[in-house]
């Protein structure tokens, strides 16, 4: 049986101080599961608190750059401006579309919308 990284089931025990034996595939097979199970149920714990962290980033920033677009659309309306600016919001969404590919598109408008409103 092949184990991942491409070393064998039997060489993988008896790196683990398992000597070779006579044990059954399936034993070996649900010795390997267990194992990365565990490795990967530690690694999923630590990755979703990092999601997590991030999300609440996310959200942070969400909220101040729609508070500083609002503020920016006062100031230029307070001018005699217009409420938006057609030139800026096209280089917005075509930031977020090479960065980010046509799912960029989506959350520019998503983003633009939060700080000036619904067309």
């Amino acid at each position: 049986m092949q184990a991942p990284g491409g070393t064998t089931a039997r060489g993988l025990f008896h790196a683990q101080g398992r000597p070779p034996g006579p044990e059954s595939e399936s034993a070996r097979k649900e010795t390997l599961m267990t194992t990365k199970t565990e490795v990967t149920t530690d690694e999923l714990d630590a990755l979703r608190s990092e999601i997590n962290g991030l999300d609440d980033e996310l959200i942070r920033i969400w909220q101040r750059r729609a508070a500083v677009s609002k503020r920016i659309g006062e100031i230029r309306m307070a001018n005699g401006g217009t409420r938006l600016v057609l030139d800026r919001e096209r280089a917005i969404l075509e930031k977020y579309r090479t960065a980010l590919g046509e799912d960029g598109v989506q959350i520019a408008m998503l983003v633009l919308r939060a700080g000036r409103g619904p067309l």
